[in-house]
């Protein structure tokens, strides 16, 4: 009976140590870092004092093969949104602001009176203008007569011819005094006109610059009217970068304060880049029908440029940087390579980087990045650590016999 017991409790320690021996794979820390693990890290010592060369394991998961897939890049500017249908309504005429029926925020129509201006003084201009006028006719009618009357004394010699020639330049005086004086009467009536305020364009008042009862000059600013059912996005992008996009390219708008991108299409490209740096300005339209976007908002345009060749990639958790030197570690003939690459695009959405050099189509890779790695150490792939566990316990009571 004590032989039994002996020998079964030698085969419960062999077995023991047989699954620390052969576990072996990826301890993670606390700080989320992946440790491999293998029994140079968990296992004992050989007999002559050195820890055997028990090789890491890695399951498929934790090994990749760079593959090829396209990488369509974006480019991404920002600027804030401004309204291209924006108009100022200005005063005419100078006077008094006697009468402005809206406020911010209201509608208008084109064309609809807004508001009006005292045109007293004009008034009054148009009435001396019209007396003017008046004058002008009765003198152009007396000039007219007194030459009919001369034609008639000259052909029957009572006159000289000079005298006849006098007469009609006093018509002809006459007539363009008359013409004078009808042109400053229509351009009086035109500063009458000018009293009523109307709208250049359909849209929301913006700002109102004078209030009634103010004094307005010609030209003053008294409204702004702008039109929110078409925006643009006024963004600028590097010289280096401008010659991948064209007009009509569309674009996703991300506006503040709006969960959803809003679509865009690129309306034109500055033909020069701007004073002083190195930036061409690019314009973005973006429809508004419902006017839920303002002129102001800031916003971000991607551009989504597609890639018209495969490339080699990888997981970008793959790889790792040394000193400014991207490298990657891999699975060679069994051991262990740390391997110095040469990345190119980067997908960050998708979660892979373009290798430009440094592995190959068949290479195997690490998939994550792990600690205490050691160039040279054995290396292998299994089907899973929790089989090799079984298989070591499953021979433990047959090397025992």
């Amino acid at each position: 009976m004590k032989k039994k017991w002996l020998v079964g409790g030698t085969a419960l320690v062999v077995l023991a140590g047989a699954g620390v021996a052969l576990w072996t794979g990826v301890l993670q820390l606390p700080d989320g870092k992946a440790v491999a693990r293998s029994e140079a890290t968990a296992g004992k010592a050989g007999k002559d004092g050195k820890k055997p060369d028990v090789p890491l394991e890695f399951v498929p998961r934790e090994v990749v093969q760079p593959v090829l897939a396209r990488m369509p890049s974006a480019l991404e500017f920002s600027g804030p949104l401004v309204a291209p249908q924006t108009s100022v309504l200005r005063a005419k005429a100078g006077g008094t602001l006697v009468a402005l029926h809206v406020a911010e925020g209201s509608r208008v129509q084109a064309g609809q009176a807004l508001g009006r201006i005292d045109m007293a003084e004009t008034s009054s201009r148009v009435a001396e203008r019209s007396a003017n006028l008046e004058s002008a006719r009765a003198t152009l009618a007396q000039a007219e007569r007194t030459h009919a009357s001369n034609e008639r004394l000259a052909a029957q010699q009572f006159i000289s011819p000079i005298a006849l020639d006098n007469s009609r330049a006093a018509v002809d005086t006459a007539r363009a005094a008359l013409n004078a004086a009808q042109a400053a009467l229509a351009t009086t009536r035109v500063g009458l006109r000018d009293a009523t305020l109307l709208a250049p364009i359909s849209g929301i008042v913006a700002k109102r610059h004078a209030l009634p009862g103010e004094k307005v000059a010609v030209e003053q600013p008294v409204l702004t009217i702008i039109d929110l059912a078409r925006l643009e996005l006024a963004g600028s992008v590097g010289t280096h970068e401008v010659g991948r996009l064209a007009p009509g390219l569309p674009v996703q708008v991300r506006v503040e304060g709006v969960a959803q991108p809003v679509a865009g299409r690129i309306a034109r490209i500055a033909p020069a880049a701007e004073p002083g740096t190195r930036s061409i300005g690019v314009t973005i339209a973006l429809a508004n029908p419902d006017e839920t976007l303002r002129a102001g908002q800031y916003a971000l345009a991607r551009a989504v440029l597609a890639d018209d060749q495969e490339r080699l990639t990888l997981p970008i958790a793959a790889v790792g940087n040394t000193a400014g030197q991207d490298h990657v570690w891999l699975i060679e003939n069994g051991t262990l390579a740390r391997r110095a690459v040469t990345v190119g695009r980067r997908d960050e959405r998708e979660g892979r980087v373009e290798m430009l050099q440094g592995v190959a189509p068949d290479s195997q890779v690490l998939a994550a990045r792990f600690d205490n790695l050691r160039e040279g150490a054995k290396a292998l792939v299994v089907a899973s650590k929790s089989s090799a566990v079984a298989s070591a316990a499953a021979a433990a009571p047959a090397a025992v016999k």
